[in-house]
Order: C-alpha cells, then sequence, then structure tokens
C-alpha cells in the first residue's frame, strides 16, 4: 500500500490552500482512502495503485505550494474509513518522506523498506525537479501532447509554428522525464508488489 502525506509549504505566511487541493486531488483521483486534512495545514490519503499515487504527488508537487511525501509499505487492516485514523509502517513511512520532502531537491521524497527505494525516489525527485523549472509554455505544450494530440495538433491549438513546439517540448525536457516517468511507475509498482503481499485482502476497501 502507498500513503501520500502532503503537507502546504510556508503556511504560517501564506492563506489555508488546503481546501482546493482536497477538490482538486479527489475530483482527479481514486484512492483506496480518499485525501482528508489530518492536522492544520497537511493532507493525507492511500493508494493501492502506484501510478495512482505518484502521478497524483508529481501534481500536487507541480503546484509549487507543496512538499510530498510517499510511504510504501504495509497497513493495519481493515483500514478505518477515515483517513486520519489509518496506521501501519506505510502511514510511518510517508511521515519520514514528507519532513524530508521539504529540504529535498523537487519538493518530494519516498520512503520504503525494500531495495529500489533509494533509486526510485532520486527518479521522482529528477522529474519534479525538471517540472518546477519548466516554463509555463513548455508545460502546456507538453501537457496538450501528453492529452493525444500529434505535435502538429499542439502547434493548430497554439498557434506557432511546429519548429516552436518541438523548441519548447526540447527545452522541458519533456520526452526525457516522460521515460524517466514510464521507469519509475513500473519500479514504484513492483516495489508496491513486493512489500504489499499481506495487503491484498478485501477488507482494505469499504463494504
Amino acid at each position: 500500500m502507498l500513503v501520500v502525506t502532503i503537507d502546504q509549504r510556508n503556511s504560517r505566511r501564506r492563506p489555508d490552500l488546503v481546501d482546493d487541493l482536497l477538490d482538486r486531488l479527489n475530483g482527479a483521483s481514486a484512492p483506496v482512502r480518499a485525501f482528508q486534512r489530518t492536522a492544520g495545514d497537511e493532507v493525507q490519503a492511500v493508494f493501492d495503485q502506484a501510478e495512482e499515487a505518484v502521478r497524483v504527488s508529481l501534481d500536487a508537487v507541480s503546484m509549487g505550494d507543496w512538499s510530498v511525501g510517499i510511504g510504501i509499505g504495509r497497513v493495519d487492516v481493515p483500514l478505518p474509513r477515515e483517513t486520519r485514523a489509518g496506521r501501519g509502517e506505510a502511514f510511518e513511512m510517508a511521515r519520514d518522506a514528507v519532513e524530508r520532502a521539504k529540504s529535498s531537491n523537487g519538493r518530494l521524497a519516498l520512503t520504503a523498506a525494500e531495495a529500489g527505494a533509494d533509486r526510485l525516489e532520486a527518479e521522482l525527485q529528477m522529474i519534479a525537479t525538471v517540472a518546477l523549472r519548466r516554463t509555463a509554455t513548455a508545460q502546456e505544450a507538453g501537457e496538450l501532447l501528453a492529452s493525444g494530440l500529434t505535435q502538429r495538433d499542439v502547434a493548430e491549438r497554439l498557434g506557432i509554428s511546429q519548429q516552436a513546439v518541438s523548441s519548447r517540448l526540447a527545452s522541458g525536457l519533456w520526452y526525457e522525464t516522460q521515460r524517466l516517468l514510464d521507469c519509475a511507475l513500473a519500479a514504484a509498482a513492483d516495489l508496491n508488489a513486493r512489500v504489499d503481499g499481506g495487503n491484498t485482502s478485501p477488507r482494505v476497501r469499504p463494504s
């Protein structure tokens, strides 16, 4: 199982952004336990699908206001209905990860006991760091491409040349980070499968 803990950055000097974050994340994902405010300006959710947990985490990081920790490990089952009441090593690891994320490259960290966790964390931090540094125009071109459009379609949508689209994608390292993301998603799924042998019971989900 994967627990994602997200904490607002510089919250003492900024308005509380948690409600908007909850609306965005819960509207775009289907975790085993939904994102819920756990304390102050922190939210948490439980996932059984690694790809969804990783993509949601990277989305939160890209907003620029959040530190994100991913913990991969076992949880105590059956899970309570309230996310904040959950227990188990994945919750403890997510706590460790979000604390490290506050001072980590890419504002993201991952903690797991299995071999390969350090490399996976490094891959995700690289992806997140590049995304945070990518220009808005490069990000826009990449998102349109990811939606299924061709470069020609993207050029027509943005009213620019295909050469300009290629330049934006190249400057934002779009193709390189997408390939790295594919590798990271596969690694996350494998790591989750290795640690999750004790949590495959349907009791994890509510009846």
